[in-house]
């Protein structure tokens, strides 16, 4: 049976916010997205969709190269699972990219953790329970409930494998497609002037 991978994205933005959770979880990156290509094109997630308003949230498709994301310093691993596995989570992200205008962001779920409450609120997540219920597509994959996962117990999914670690600007498989109009500019990896926005969603997370 043929395998695909999809892409955990850890990242660290040094926000307010993600200052302020870090004091309680005291681990060093507390924003998880999930990716279906190395080079991050397809990258999703729940968080602001509002670039300086934190409290606006929902399902976002992220654009890694814009926003608090240009600042921040991230981990990047890949998970191995067979072809069809793949595509029931690509199939459930889908659903989420259908009805995102029904999806909020789960702060109520926030606090639950930190009350270990198994809090299921419908059409409301936060990052990690987001990814941990896409990939529990494939069984077996976390011991717990997703309305009770951490970034951190994302990262210590069996059978992660790093692909980088370092700031999510130096990311060095970002695949630059698009092409300057003004060709006698010397391009380089992560240059504003390669990214067209009006088909992503603003996302700069917590």
């Amino acid at each position: 049976m043929e395998e695909k991978k999809v892409y955990i994205l850890f990242t660290a933005t040094g926000s307010w916010l993600t200052k302020l959770i870090q004091l309680y979880t005291r681990k060093m990156y507390n924003h998880v997205s999930l990716s279906f290509d190395e080079q991050l094109n397809e990258t999703y997630s729940f968080g602001r969709k509002k670039a300086h308003n934190p409290f606006i949230g929902g399902f976002v498709r992220e654009k890694v190269a814009e926003g608090l994301f240009k600042k921040a310093t991230c981990e990047v691993y890949s998970y191995t699972i067979p072809e069809a596995e793949y595509n029931l989570m690509k199939q459930r992200v889908q659903y989420f990219e259908a009805k995102k205008d029904l999806y909020r962001y789960n702060f109520l779920g926030l606090f639950a953790i930190v009350l270990n409450y198994d809090l299921n609120r419908k059409n409301a997540f936060f990052c990690s329970q987001f990814v941990a219920t896409v990939l529990n597509e494939k069984k077996r994959v976390i011991d717990k409930s997703p309305n009770l996962c951490t970034p951190q117990d994302l990262m210590d999914v069996k059978h992660l494998q790093l692909v980088y670690q370092g700031p999510l600007n130096a990311y060095p498989y970002q695949d630059n497609k698009e092409e300057s109009l003004d060709t006698s500019l010397e391009l380089k990896p992560w240059n504003p002037i390669l990214y067209n926005s009006h088909d992503y969603i603003n996302s700069p997370y917590v």
